[in-house]
């Protein structure tokens, strides 16, 4: 599958994956910190329903601040009813945006990648199609990933995928799946314990330093 296509998959399975949740289950604490699963909904929306006028205006208030920006205009959405949350998902799953700068590997890191942040949490199946992961991790270790996503470098660790064939690094060896490799990197603790190798301690400690 193409990027373009993931994405537009994996917006719809999420779409479908909450539209049965039951209400009180939109407050259930995401793995984005601060964010509960109904606010990551709305930040996966947020994007395609917020004009160029109103974001720069935004940024402009928050001092150029694109994460404090970023959780004001999310905040917004996230007062909307669910119903429409779960409708604008599906009516912008083929929606082309990128941030400024970036290519098609930020959506669709942003998308998987929130996917798990939602699923995890909820007891709910990975929902990326194949391919996407892989797409991920070969974004996560570039330096344009490190501005946008990760914020820090990646350990010196040797990445190895132990479900594609896909390896990065020079360090000692950490391997497991795909997505909780690229969730790992990401910042995320959900999935350490599918690592292993000598590396996996390397990763945990890097974890914990910048908890």
């Amino acid at each position: 599958m193409e990027p373009w296509d993931i994405i537009a998959a994996q917006r719809r399975a999420i779409a479908d994956q909450l539209e049965a949740l039951a209400e009180d289950r939109w407050t259930t604490n995401s793995l984005c910190e601060g964010w509960t699963v109904r606010d990551v909904l709305a930040h996966l929306v947020m994007p395609h329903v917020t004009s160029l006028p109103t974001f720069g205006l935004t940024m402009l208030r928050c001092r150029m601040d694109f994460d404090r920006a970023n959780r004001i205009l999310t905040a917004r959405q996230a007062a909307r009813p669910t119903a429409d949350l779960i409708a604008d998902l599906r009516r912008f799953a083929d929606g082309r945006f990128t941030p400024p700068g970036m290519g098609v590997e930020a959506p669709l890191t942003d998308v998987l990648v929130h996917g798990q942040d939602i699923q995890i949490p909820l007891g709910l199946p990975d929902t990326a199609p194949p391919g996407g992961w892989l797409a991920v991790l070969r974004f996560a270790v570039t330096p344009q990933a490190r501005r946008g996503f990760t914020g820090r470098p990646l350990p010196d660790v040797t990445w190895a995928a132990t479900d594609a064939e896909w390896a990065h690094g020079t360090g000692p060896r950490a391997e497991g799946p795909a997505a909780a490799l690229a969730l790992t990197m990401l910042g995320r603790t959900a999935r350490t314990t599918e690592l292993a190798g000598p590396g996996a301690v390397v990763v945990e400690n890097w974890l914990l330093s910048h908890g």
